[in-house]
């Protein structure tokens, strides 16, 4: 996760490059802090899917004065940010394994929706859930544009119940993949897509990955993949990002505590004084989630779980950060870890990438339902020359 936070990766020469310069609209609020010449950097389009774009015929606008560092961004998207407030109905969802998900609809849908409306799953980032800002802004926008929403809160996380010792980890793709046969179970009409943060990002292209072609998703987002997590895991160690592997270490310390009972007496190579006192996100995986998981170390588990890794698998439209001709990338020029405090409703508003993803997935339902009728049309005019042949 703190890979991200400074730059993105180096990315291979051959990808298609297409900027948007901020040249002709700067922002009015024209700080030192802030260049005025900012630009969004586009590879792995084609020039027609971009043009059908709207939010990306606009300049990339940060709010001045917090975005001269990538730290504040994030740090005051996380406590700042508005939280919108939206009646979700919970579901829990029993795993094959005997565990438990909690998945939070959007209360009243089935009656408001269609059974064709689209279907959209947030995957939140590590220990969160449905209660954070940036997944209740994703939620509303799609909402109030006629999808149908729903929230995937992972064992323990967003006070989902846990019912085994086991919580989640990176590459763990067995609870969304049942997730995700159930809720198309439940509307079979609706095309489903998804989107994922940070480490729910990572989990998301692992599962893409794994189903590549009898993928039933049909688009998917990420952002903020660690991608790396070796690289993560080392950047987290250094300077101020020491901070958020300390806070993440609490979060996750907190969700162990609510669930210590569960893991007494577990034995084996558990090392549950280890991940009960984590200083660290190393710490607790070390003495807990890699060996859940069947890892023989912690940097075993790093290396094996980066979807940096198997993202060359995916077969679906993706927008997110990596080279697979499936995958549309968007750099911005300024921005937190899922800060992105720009745009109209910057500052406490919505992220800057949330119009931007809705035109994604928008414009993919667009093509699924254009392919839907046609293949209706064909369907009649077979239909009609057997009519007439018989008549």
């Amino acid at each position: 996760m703190a890979r991200l936070l400074s730059s993105p990766p180096k990315l291979p020469t051959f990808a298609t490059r297409r900027q948007f310069s901020a040249c002709a609209a700067a922002s009015d609020h024209r700080t030192d802090a802030v260049p005025p010449l900012l630009s969004l950097e586009i590879i792995g389009a084609s020039k027609s899917l971009l043009t059908r774009f709207a939010s990306l015929q606009q300049p990339y606008r940060p709010f001045p004065v917090l975005a001269w560092n990538c730290h504040v961004e994030t740090i005051f998207a996380a406590l700042f940010r508005s939280l919108p407030d939206v009646s979700l109905r919970r579901e829990c969802l029993r795993t094959e394994d005997g565990g438990a998900v909690a998945l939070d609809w959007v209360s009243g849908d089935v009656a408001r929706l269609r059974p064709d409306s689209p279907t959209l799953i947030l995957l939140p980032g590590l220990t969160g859930g449905s209660d954070d800002t940036y997944v209740r802004h994703m939620l509303v926008r799609a909402s109030k544009k006629g999808w149908r929403v729903v929230v995937f809160n992972s064992r323990g996380c967003g006070h989902s119940p846990v019912t085994t010792p086991q919580f989640y980890s990176a590459s763990f793709t067995k609870d969304l993949s049942q997730v995700v046969k159930y809720v198309k179970s439940c509307f079979p009409e609706s095309n489903l897509y998804a989107i994922g943060w940070s480490l729910g990002a990572n989990i998301l292209i692992q599962y893409l990955a794994q189903e590549s072609h009898n993928c039933v998703l049909s688009g998917a987002v990420s952002l903020c993949n660690p991608f790396n997590l070796v690289i993560a895991d080392d950047d987290f160690r250094k300077g101020f990002n020491i901070i958020y592997d300390r806070a993440l270490a609490g979060a996750l310390r907190r969700i162990f505590k609510k669930h210590a009972l569960l893991f007494e007496d577990i034995g084996g190579d558990y090392n549950i004084p280890l991940a009960a006192n984590a200083k660290s996100v190393r710490d607790f995986d070390d003495g807990l989630t890699r060996v859940s998981f069947g890892f023989k170390s912690v940097d075993d588990y790093y290396t094996n779980s980066s979807s940096s890794n198997s993202i060359k698998e995916v077969q679906i439209p993706l927008l997110c950060i990596q080279d697979n001709p499936n995958v549309l990338l968007i750099v911005t020029p300024k921005g937190g870890h899922l800060g992105w405090i720009a745009g109209e409703e910057a500052p406490f508003g919505a992220p800057w990438t949330d119009p931007v993803v809705m035109d994604f997935l928008e414009l993919l339902e667009k093509e699924k339902q254009d392919t839907f009728q046609k293949q209706l049309d064909c369907a009649q005019q077979s239909m009609d020359k057997l009519h007439e042949l018989k008549v």
